[in-house]
C-alpha cells in the first residue's frame, strides 16, 4: 500500500519541519510547498500556523494562497488546520483588532479571559473531551475515533475559536475553569488548537487517523 500523500502549506508562519517529521513518522509522504497549484491538487492538506491571526492571513494573501486553499476545502478531501492554522478557518480573528479569516467555518476567534489561576497564554498539556452538549457521534465519526476522552495534548495559545454553530465543535478543554475550543469540524475540514506534532503518542495517533491508517 502506497504511503498517504500530504501537502503541508509552507508560508513562513508554521513549525513546518516538526509537522513534517511527525507526519513522516506516521508513514506519510510529505511535500512542503507554497505553490498554489500543488496546494489545490493535494490529496490531503495540512495548514499549520503560529503567531498572530492577522499575520498568518497576510502571509497567505501575499503568496496568493487564500483562494487555492478555499478551493481545496470545497473539494471534500481531508483538510487539517493546526493551532493558528485552525483559527484562520473561521470568519474573524479579534487579535489586535479584527481580521478576516478564510471563512470556511462560521465563527470568531476571541481572547481567553485571564484570571487569578489562568495565565495567558495557555501553555502546556491539557486533557480534551467531547463538547458537553454533544449527544451524537461526532467524536467517534471523526479523527478522534480512537482517542480516549481525557487524553492530554500540548497547547500554546492566547485566543480560542468560537464557532457559531454548536455542531461544528468537536473537542473542548478546561483551562483553569475556562472552556477553550480544542477542535472543530465541518464536513472534510478539521482544526485542532493544540499541536499534535508535539503531543506524543496521542498526537501521533490523531495524525495516523487523519492519514486513514
Amino acid at each position: 500500500m502506497a504511503d498517504p500523500k500530504v501537502v503541508v502549506v509552507d508560508y513562513g508562519m508554521g513549525n513546518v519541519l516538526s509537522v513534517r517529521r511527525a507526519f513522516e513518522h506516521c508513514g506519510a509522504a510529505v511535500v512542503l510547498t507554497s505553490n498554489p497549484d500543488a496546494i489545490e491538487k493535494a490529496d490531503r492538506l495540512v495548514l499549520p500556523g503560529v503567531g498572530a491571526f492577522g499575520d498568518c492571513m497576510a502571509a497567505l494573501e501575499s503568496r496568493g494562497l487564500v483562494e487555492p486553499i478555499k478551493r481545496f476545502a470545497r473539494s471534500g478531501r481531508p483538510f487539517l488546520g493546526i493551532c493558528v492554522g485552525m483559527q484562520i478557518l473561521l470568519d474573524v480573528g479579534e487579535e489586535f483588532g479584527g481580521f478576516p479569516g478564510l471563512g470556511l467555518i462560521p465563527g470568531r476567534v476571541m481572547q481567553i479571559d485571564a484570571g487569578p489561576l489562568r495565565k495567558i497564554p495557555h501553555i502546556g498539556w491539557t486533557p480534551v473531551t467531547p463538547p458537553p452538549s454533544a449527544n451524537d457521534n461526532r467524536w467517534t465519526n471523526s479523527m478522534f475515533a480512537e482517542t480516549a476522552p481525557g487524553t492530554a495534548f500540548y497547547f500554546v495559545h492566547s485566543f480560542t475559536a468560537r464557532p457559531e454553530n454548536e455542531s461544528d465543535f468537536l473537542a473542548t478543554a478546561d483551562y483553569a475553569g475556562a472552556s477553550v475550543t480544542a477542535a472543530i469540524k465541518r464536513d472534510n475540514i478539521v482544526g485542532v488548537q493544540f499541536h499534535p506534532e508535539k503531543s506524543g503518542p496521542g498526537g501521533l495517533a490523531l495524525i495516523r487517523s487523519f492519514l486513514g491508517r
